[in-house]
């Protein structure tokens, strides 16, 4: 029991109940996306064997993601944040229901593959109009529900809920289709998305803090020449985008699982699961221990691991070893997630946090994808070994500018930030 109350002690965002039911809210929904994704990729896999076809993927949800998101991040900055949530996940569960329809095999064999293939990419299309969305409105979110003094907490506690997410999600997808099939597996992400619907409707509509009216164009160019003029934010953005970039093995995992490691569905659940597994672990440590001293050195040292990890991963022949490797890079980027999140929740005013985040979409989320594409294409030309080695390398050149290039980023003191006038 004491050790349970000095936990409590130093993790006081989770006394309070809304944030509770936001952790809830982000737990199961990113679970349900994250086990979506995995199946949505496998199964196209499956259909075509064609490793450009996940590529594609990425590309048909980075789309959306970018060109909406400068707009997204404006419309949440004078929107209430908490049904805009709710409409992306009522948005989100329609969509899950159109990808069980498309995994039904007498649809396949009556529409033929190609024509599959190509409703699946229009339907993760939608979904990252969706996320351009979901995005900046969780962000918002989380500023208006958690003291600002517990933000560096709460950021910890946010990253790991959506860390679990991402490790039971493809482990959750890649199980359920060794023992049932696509459809049944789909099914299952419809009932974890009705469960994140409860949970966001336990939480009351918000203050709206932007509440005058001003042009778009003048919206978002406010938003753009505040990351651009914030050092710091600008930096950690930069950094972490070319990082994503170019280390994105995860989108060749279903090669790997089939034919390098020959572990088939449930390793290949395994591997997609290892880098969150990673990441727990270390955010479960952060919980603890927080990040104190030198938090710009960390970062840089953490992508520069995670670009070792990625080079290792694409030459091992072993499912152990490259199962270690990818929790360990999880390990690296749990790091990277925490010091980014709080940087980005201390440095932006509150009037801005739609429009700031959308940004961090652009350069963050939308890099997941885009290194999805860029690994699908690289694979294709390269091979797909040689396309992960060449990914893990391009991220260390990304580190090494980075500690040359941003000054502010390598003296940063959490301790010292101040939150811009906004």
């Amino acid at each position: 029991m004491e050790a349970f109350l000095k936990f409590l002690i130093k993790n006081k965002a989770l006394n309070y109940p809304l944030f509770r039911s936001y952790l809830l809210f982000r737990l199961t929904l990113i679970l349900a996306l994250n086990m979506q994704m995995a199946i949505i990729s496998y199964m196209v896999y499956r259909l075509t064997k064609d490793e450009l076809s996940l590529g594609m993927i990425g590309l048909a949800e980075v789309i959306p993601a970018i060109g909406f998101s400068l707009f997204s991040g404006h419309l949440v900055d004078s929107r209430e944040k908490r049904n805009l949530l709710l409409g992306c996940t009522i948005g989100y569960l329609l969509l899950t229901a159109f990808f069980i329809v498309l995994s039904l095999p007498t649809l396949q064999a009556g529409t033929g593959l190609g024509t599959i293939k190509w409703l699946i990419y229009a339907g993760v299309f939608v979904g990252g109009v969706l996320r351009s969305f979901l995005s900046p409105s969780a962000f918002s979110l989380f500023g208006l529900i958690i003291p600002r003094r517990l933000y560096a907490n709460a950021t910890t506690w946010s990253s790991t809920a959506w860390q679990l997410g991402a490790v039971f999600g493809p482990l959750l997808g890649g199980t359920m289709i060794a023992m049932t099939d696509f459809k049944m597996s789909l099914i299952g992400v419809l009932f974890i998305e009705i469960i994140a619907l409860f949970a966001i409707l336990r939480i009351p509509r918000q203050a709206i803090l932007k509440k005058e009216k001003e042009p778009i164009l003048k919206s978002l160019g406010e938003g753009l020449q505040f990351v651009f003029k914030t050092q710091i934010v600008l930096a950690a953005l930069a950094l972490d985008m070319f990082a994503v970039l170019f280390g994105g093995a995860v989108a060749l995992l279903p090669v790997f699982a089939d034919d390098i490691l020959k572990v088939g569905e449930v390793g290949y659940g395994w591997l997609r699961a290892a880098p969150g597994i990673g990441s727990i672990l270390t955010l479960l440590l952060l919980s603890v221990i927080p990040l104190r001293s030198k938090p710009g050195i960390k970062l840089l040292l953490c992508i520069s691991g995670f670009g070792f990890t990625t080079i290792l991963f694409g030459i091992s022949q072993w499912f152990l070893f490259s199962f270690f490797l990818l929790l360990l890079g999880g390990m690296f980027d749990a790091v990277s997630v925490v010091i980014r999140g709080t940087i980005l929740q201390l440095y932006t005013p509150d009037a801005m946090r739609g429009r700031v985040a959308a940004v961090n979409t652009m350069f963050i989320s939308s890099s997941n994808e885009l290194g999805a594409f860029e690994s699908g294409v690289a694979a294709k030309l390269m091979g797909t070994v040689t396309s992960v080695v060449f990914g893990g390398a391009m991220t260390l050149v990304v580190a090494a500018i980075s500690y040359r290039k941003a000054p502010a980023l390598r003296q940063l003191d959490f301790n010292k930030a101040i939150t811009p006038a906004g």
